[in-house]
């Protein structure tokens, strides 16, 4: 594996590839978003106005599926959000990379970005300097999936205590008092499971295709048949974080009663 240009600041860290991969998904998302509604018609759809529809309805089903659609449907833009991000980060470390090579340290604004020992450690692995790659997937970093995790878990709770604060905090105490550590650590489990589930296959799928260039032109077979299947797994990957995140919001918000 490459290393990655990490900007040291103070006591942070700061992965330039990473910050580079989320702006460009930023602005991907937002032109698909915006292409999405430019002309709108209602007797001769685009057939990005119709993919966008059946994307709208796919969402919609989701959350009907978790919750009542009535009470649901103000989520319906955090998951189409949601679910357009992270498969847009998933997806746009395939196409390409972009690695160089470096032979001196180099700084950034009086911070380094890449250490003499970064450049020893490269030529120690047989390159001529530090091997250095600007390009992955967000979602290939932990830190990138534990801040979606995280700013979802901060969603998920807020609204179980703005819409259901009653229930909401009783179910800590059931079926007993006791129960509360338990109930607590269940919690706690949901954004950890989601940030490293979307982590691992995606840092996985990067890792073995870091491993197929490496055999030149005999890995070109297995790299057509690896980025089909990186696709599909990408697609999962964005969909499993979104209904999860779904279920999360529907458990935290919706009470007995409302299912009577």
């Amino acid at each position: 594996m490459h290393k990655f240009p990490i900007w040291k600041v103070g006591i942070f860290d700061f992965d330039l590839a990473s910050i580079l991969a989320i702006l460009v998904t930023c602005v991907i998302v937002f032109v698909i978003a915006r292409i999405a509604v430019r002309n709108l018609s209602m007797t001769k759809p685009t057939k990005m106005q119709n993919f966008m529809e059946w994307v709208v309805e796919f969402v919609r089903d989701l959350i009907a599926n978790t919750q009542d659609l009535k009470k649901g449907k103000v989520y319906v833009s955090l998951a189409m959000t949601m679910i357009m991000f992270i498969l847009v980060s998933n997806l746009i470390g395939l196409p390409f990379t972009i690695i160089t090579e470096h032979h001196q340290p180099l700084s950034l604004f009086g911070h380094e970005i890449i250490s003499q020992a970064d450049i020893n450690e490269g030529i120690a692995d047989g390159f001529g300097g530090a091997e250095v790659s600007w390009w992955k997937s967000p979602t290939a970093d932990l830190s990138i999936t534990a801040a979606l995790a995280l700013t979802m878990f901060i969603v998920i709770h807020f609204e179980g205590l703005r819409r259901n604060r009653k229930h909401y905090l009783k179910h800590y105490f059931e079926p007993f008092w006791l129960f509360l550590p338990v109930n607590l650590i269940e919690t706690f489990s949901k954004p950890l499971t989601l940030a490293l589930r979307l982590y691992a296959n995606i840092f996985a799928g990067e890792v073995l295709i870091s491993t197929i260039l490496k055999a030149g032109w005999f890995g070109i077979p297995l790299m057509a048949v690896w980025q089909g299947f990186s696709i599909f797994v990408a697609a999962i990957q964005a969909f499993l974080f979104t209904v999860l995140t779904m279920v999360y919001i529907a458990q935290a918000t919706v009470h007995e009663e409302d299912h009577a």
